[in-house]
């Protein structure tokens, strides 16, 4: 059995539907990963992403590195043992860390070391023992130890970047072939970078695409903090030069209009933390845009969080409980409010799977979109 199958292409377009054959079962795509930083989603415990029908979440090869670490995650079987989390995981590879700790982190071709922001003890991660890591965690699908730049970097730091990390891939690659040899059964991924550069975009993505035994594809060094257009013009032009036949992953996009951007554009995975952080913050989605529970005028609103839909929190919740539970900071805020967002993504990807095999994504997307912006909440 092949790790992906197209099962939908579209007829009109590059959006398709697929599975994903992992080791812990099957996913459906295109499918939006919740992001499980220490082997947990914030607020959400394993038995409500099962309610809801996650099959696949994300944990964080540098956060349980720190803690608790890879040997006591082996011990108990991996990130699944450790956890109780039957189904999926894909784990990153410490990559954005070297992007987001940058004030702490030193690069050379041989690796990133990093201060510990827990207790400032040094810790060193090379391509290789960055693939040995997630292997104690037996990640279904890991990632390969990346240089990921911001939107203002120049050409000389995207130059630099983008030739260590091909450097990296090369050496992860022979290490996962070798824990393969030892039965590791988890994929590994590349990562497109290249930044904001077209050139370097083009050959970060026909090096990655090179290796055709790798099953499946990640795009990084987008939604770092450039506009939404040059997101889109980068992801569109990304793509012409990566194979159809793979599943491919954008990292950290988990709104409507760029997750709705990336399927047009045949992606098949996608994940981020802003549905359960902006849950914690007191911000919901609902079809009619975002909803912020903090406002005056739903004190004494009876009513559910979005009337369309049929999760628990709008089946049994009112407004105005919901609004209470945030304004005195009572922790069953940040867990009905996390489960919702979750659903209501979970749903739309639903919705968009459904919509592709009926040969009308784009009229669901620009529907979606043109009410969801609207922002008219009642």
């Amino acid at each position: 059995m092949s790790f992906f199958e197209i099962t939908h292409p579209s007829a009109v377009g590059k959006e398709r539907c697929g599975i994903l054959h992992l080791a812990h079962g099957d996913v459906e795509t295109p499918v939006f990963m919740p992001v499980g930083t220490n082997a947990t989603v914030k607020a959400v415990s394993k038995d409500d992403l099962e309610e809801i029908g996650f099959d696949l979440i994300l944990a964080n090869t540098y956060h349980l590195f720190l803690r608790p670490g890879p040997d006591l995650i082996q011990e108990t079987g991996g990130l699944h043992g450790f956890s109780g989390w039957k189904k999926n995981f894909l784990t990153d590879s410490g990559g954005f860390q070297v992007f987001s700790l940058s004030k702490i982190r030193k690069i050379t071709m041989e690796g990133v070391t990093f201060a510990s922001h827990i207790d400032g003890s040094r810790k060193f991660f090379t391509p290789e023992n960055v693939v040995e890591t997630q292997v104690k965690y037996n990640s279904d699908i890991q990632m390969q130890l990346d240089v990921c730049t911001g939107w203002d970097e120049g050409r000389k730091a995207a130059e630099k970047a983008l030739e260590t990390t091909c450097n990296w891939l090369e050496r992860a690659v022979k290490q996962w072939k070798i824990e393969r040899e030892k039965g590791y059964k988890g994929a590994l991924f590349p990562i497109v970078q290249g930044n904001f550069f077209e050139d370097l975009r083009k050959q970060s993505a026909e090096f990655v695409s090179s290796f055709e035994d790798l099953p499946g594809i990640a795009i990084g060094g987008l939604s770092v903090g450039e506009p939404a257009d040059q997101f889109a013009r980068f992801l569109q032009y990304t793509v012409n030069y990566l194979p159809v036949a793979k599943p491919k992953y954008v990292m950290g996009i988990g709104t409507p209009d760029y997750i709705l951007e990336a399927v047009a554009n045949g992606i098949d995975m996608f994940d981020c933390v802003l549905p359960t952080r902006n849950a914690r913050n007191g911000s919901y989605f609902t079809h009619d845009g975002m909803l912020s529970i903090k406002q005056e005028r739903f004190a004494h609103d009876f009513g559910p969080i979005d009337p369309e839909c049929n999760c628990k929190v709008c089946r049994q919740y009112s407004r105005a409980y919901l609004r209470h539970l945030f304004k005195d900071q009572e922790i069953l805020s940040s867990m009905l409010s996390s489960y919702h967002n979750l659903y209501f993504l979970h749903n739309m990807m639903k919705e968009v799977r459904v919509s592709i095999c009926e040969n009308r994504f784009a009229e669901y997307r620009a529907n979606f979109l043109a009410r969801f912006n609207a922002g008219n909440i009642r």
